[in-house]
C-alpha cells in the first residue's frame, strides 16, 4: 500500500500530459516538503511517471535515504543536478516557474542542449489547496497556541506598552506554548497606524483611546496559523464603534454563508458587499481571504477576481477590514475548515465581540 506521500506524486504525474511535460522538477521548499514529509532546504525533487528522485548533497544523504519512497542522487562538485537531468530519457522537463531561480533556469537551458524546458506553474499548489486530516490538525493546533496567546496579550496590555513589545509578548508565548515557528512577522500597530493593513511594530507606545491590531500566527509542523483581532484601549469614540461593527457584522456574514463549492469571487462578497452598503467600500482594498498550509499564504482565494471554486477542507482566512488612512482601522480574521455546509472555524476561542481593555 503506498503511503500519502507516494499518492501525492502519483497524482501529480496524473497532470504532467496536460502540462505537456514528461516530468516537473521541484524547487520550492513548500513542494518538496509536501512530497517528503520533511522540511525541504537545499533539496529538490525530480517527479517522472516512474516515481520520484530527490537531489541533494552529502549533508542531507542520512534524511535523503530514510525516505524510502523516494530515490535518491547526491550532488557534488562533479556531480550536478543538470548531469542527472541530462541522463533521462525524458525530454521535455517541466520547472516550476514560480520558485526556478533565474540563475538555474539558464544552467538548464545552457546545459540541457537536448531537452526541453518548460515553466510550469500550479501543478503543485493545486494539489495542495486541499488539506488531509494531519495537516488539518497541525493548522488546528497551531490555531489554538494563537487564540491562547491573544487572551494572554489581553491581560497584559497597558498604556505606555511599545508595539515592539507586544508583537515580542504574543511570540514568545507562542513559542513558549508549542510552536514551532511564527508563521510570519507579528504585526501589533496601535494609533493611526492600525489603518495601515500590514503594518510594522515599532518604538510607538499605546494610549487610551487608541485600536490595537495584532495579526500573527505561529508554525506547527511546517503547518501555519493567521488570525487577527482588533481591540480598544481605555474607550472607544462612537465612530469607532460604528466601524467595528460594520466589519464584525461582516466577518459574521461570511462565515455564516462561505461553503464549498462557491467561488472565491462568492465568498468575497458576503462581507464586501456589507461594507460597500454601509459606505466604506473604497477602504476595503484587500481580498477577503487566503489558503494557509506550508506558507502563509496560498491559493485558493476569496477575492473579487478569483472565479475557481472552493473545494471541502481547504484551510482559509476570512478577514475583512476597514482602513481610515491616518486616523484609525478595523480587521477581524478568522481561519477556517471549509467544509460542504459551512466552516469549521479554528479561532472561535477568541472572542470577536469589541473588547475595551
Amino acid at each position: 500500500m503506498m503511503n500519502k506521500y507516494e499518492a501525492r506524486i502519483k497524482a501529480l504525474t496524473e497532470q504532467f500530459d496536460a502540462a505537456g511535460i514528461d516530468g516537473l522538477y521541484i524547487s520550492g521548499v513548500p513542494g518538496v516538503s509536501y512530497f517528503t514529509g520533511k522540511k525541504g532546504d537545499d533539496c529538490a525533487l525530480w517527479v517522472d511517471k516512474d516515481g520520484a528522485v530527490i537531489i541533494t548533497d552529502f549533508r542531507y544523504r542520512e534524511l535523503a535515504q530514510s525516505l524510502t519512497w523516494l530515490r535518491f542522487y547526491e550532488t557534488d562538485d562533479t556531480h550536478r543536478t543538470t548531469d542527472f537531468l541530462n541522463s533521462l530519457s525524458c525530454t521535455k522537463i517541466g520547472v516550476e516557474k514560480d520558485w526556478l531561480s533565474l540563475n538555474t533556469y539558464l544552467a538548464f537551458n545552457e546545459k540541457l542542449t537536448e531537452k526541453e524546458i518548460i515553466p510550469v506553474s500550479g501543478l503543485v499548489e493545486n494539489l495542495r489547496m486541499v488539506k488531509d486530516s494531519d495537516e488539518i490538525e497541525w493548522t488546528r493546533e497551531a490555531a489554538r497556541i494563537g487564540c491562547d496567546a491573544f487572551n494572554y496579550a489581553c491581560g497584559i496590555i497597558k498604556p505606555g506598552m511599545s508595539e515592539k513589545a507586544l508583537a515580542f509578548e504574543l511570540e514568545y508565548h507562542m513559542l513558549s506554548h508549542g510552536a514551532d515557528g511564527i508563521a510570519f512577522g507579528t504585526i501589533a500597530v496601535t494609533g493611526p497606524k492600525t489603518s495601515m493593513p500590514h503594518g510594522v511594530p515599532g518604538d510607538e507606545v499605546i494610549k487610551s483611546g487608541d485600536f490595537v491590531t495584532m495579526d500573527f500566527g505561529c508554525v506547527v509542523n511546517g503547518y501555519h496559523s493567521d488570525m487577527t483581532r482588533t481591540v480598544a484601549m481605555g474607550s472607544a469614540t462612537d465612530e469607532m464603534r460604528k466601524v467595528y461593527d460594520i466589519v464584525l457584522r461582516a466577518q459574521l456574514a461570511a462565515c455564516d454563508n462561505i461553503r464549498a463549492g462557491l467561488s472565491g469571487r462568492e465568498c468575497d462578497a458576503f462581507a464586501r458587499d456589507i461594507i460597500r452598503a454601509e459606505g466604506y467600500g473604497e477602504y476595503f482594498g484587500h481580498s477577503l481571504g487566503h489558503g494557509t498550509g506550508l506558507e502563509i499564504h496560498e491559493f485558493p482565494r476569496f477575492a473579487a477576481g478569483y472565479d475557481g471554486i472552493i473545494k471541502e477542507n481547504a484551510i482559509m482566512s476570512i478577514e475583512p477590514g476597514i482602513y481610515l488612512p491616518g486616523r484609525f482601522g478595523v480587521r477581524i480574521e478568522d481561519l477556517a475548515i471549509i467544509k460542504k455546509d459551512g466552516i469549521l472555524n479554528l479561532c472561535d476561542s477568541a472572542t470577536k465581540e469589541l473588547i475595551v481593555l
